[in-house]
């Protein structure tokens, strides 16, 4: 059996009821371990110092897009977008279609390192690379589980490249959830998505006993297009296909939803991921979270891997819908443990932490912990990372990676896919 992690003399704090305790901590290791305070530490033993220094549970991201991670210092597109579409054609779909498989791992790996950083040790990611789609969710897995991070993985499937296009897509999911492999079925968004193709991505879902995850009005050219084209509003369709019914389904961004969708959205338990940086960079709108219910989750939607500062941009924005407090968007986070626990999906044990080296500069305990949270505590406070028990950053320090070198060959790769965006 190996050997557990000890941390020394640290103040822990439970993520859900907020009680600090303060002490010694013995770490199991291995995909769900425990966590348990102990009064003496064993001769040598596996130990971090961790005197003045906070424990608490680690971060997930709840939808991010690792292939975008190439995408940060690249050249403006030819033609300036107008609009939320044309970012669309002229930036992303140009960019997913440039990727190749050496691309899509070091996309994987520097996303890893960004997480681990940031304190992230699980992401729920969804992926895009139409010229470069079969085994492309194998690689993402292989790079994230090398790094020490669990993932729940998806491809996005949509009929914007033709049938054999979409078709490969479904193909590439159902060997990856045949595999065992924990995933979703992806689906880009309802104006991208004919009838045909959302219920398969449906069937594939309910034969394999999983959810979709899917953009759902996160412009108002989403509704546009689907009321159109099908006679029906994204959230009404999405109801109708059996889609909601799937309760691990997962809905990104729902921004651009009427009275009538929240309440479908509120009865089917449908969990859905607010997007707040991504929402103001693409001048899309504000979440409201009003009428929807309790299952509402974070993510970065690919800008980048912190979802700390997430967390304080949705609670700022929130202040444009009619305000919320900094413990309604810290339960926004931690609501993501709750989903992979009810989902049963793997990864997410007590024993993923993160370690603060916070100095408080005003008195802090359980009852005002959320305003630290908020107003206080900042990226650069993580001290070190633990996942499933296994150390993966001591004192910002990452040590299994040879993080230079990856990066290196990652900005020489960026660079050969803004030339390839040029051809496409």
């Amino acid at each position: 059996m190996t050997k557990p992690l000890y941390l020394k003399n640290g103040i822990f704090i439970d993520h859900s009821t907020l009680e600090f305790s303060k002490g010694n901590f013995r770490v199991e290791k291995g995909v769900g371990g425990k966590v348990d305070q102990v009064d003496n530490i064993p001769e040598n033993s596996e130990t971090l110092d961790c005197t003045e220094k906070f424990i608490t549970r680690s971060f997930i991201n709840a939808h991010h897009h690792i292939y975008s991670a190439l995408a940060v210092g690249m050249p403006a597109p030819v033609k300036q977008p107008k609009n939320f579409h044309e970012i669309l054609k002229y930036i992303w779909w140009k960019l997913d279609k440039s990727l190749t498989e050496e691309m899509i791992e070091f996309s994987a790996l520097t996303t890893a390192i960004a997480s681990i950083r940031s304190g992230v040790t699980s992401i729920i990611d969804h992926h895009s690379s139409p010229f470069s789609i079969s085994g492309s969710l194998g690689i993402i897995e292989k790079s994230l589980s090398k790094c020490g991070l669990s993932s729940l993985l998806c491809y996005e499937l949509s009929d914007r490249d033709g049938e054999s296009g979409s078709n490969e897509a479904l193909g590439e999911t159902e060997e990856f959830l045949k595999s065992g492999k924990q995933g979703l079925v992806g689906l880009h968004a309802s104006f991208t998505v004919s009838d045909k193709l959302l219920g398969n991505a449906v069937s594939l879902a309910e034969q394999y006993g999983t959810g979709v995850h899917i953009h759902a009005a996160e412009d108002q050219i989403d509704q546009e297009i689907t009321q159109n084209r099908y006679g029906k509003r994204v959230i009404e369709r999405l109801e109708d296909s059996g889609a909601l019914s799937l309760k691990r389904s997962i809905l990104a961004h729902c921004i651009h939803i009427n009275k009538k969708e929240r309440h479908i959205l509120a009865d089917a338990g449908s969990w859905i991921v607010q997007n707040p940086e991504s929402n103001l960079n693409n001048g899309v709108g504000i979440f409201d979270p009003e009428g929807l219910g309790e299952n509402l989750l974070l993510g970065t939607d690919g800008m980048n891997s912190d979802m700390l500062n997430s967390t304080k941009t949705a609670y700022l924005t929130g202040n444009l819908t009619g305000g919320n407090s900094p413990a309604d968007l810290y339960k926004r986070l931690r609501n993501s443990h709750n989903y992979m626990k009810h989902s049963k999906f793997s990864g997410d044990g007590d024993n993923n932490l993160i370690i603060l080296d916070y100095k408080p500069r005003t008195d802090f305990n359980y009852s005002n912990f959320h305003s630290h949270f908020i107003y206080g505590m900042s990226g650069n406070d993580i001290d070190s990372v633990i996942s499933s028990g296994d150390v993966l950053m001591k004192e910002k320090k990452i040590h299994h990676l040879d993080e230079s070198a990856i990066l290196e060959h990652s900005s020489e790769l960026s660079k050969i896919l803004w030339d390839r965006m040029k051809e496409i």
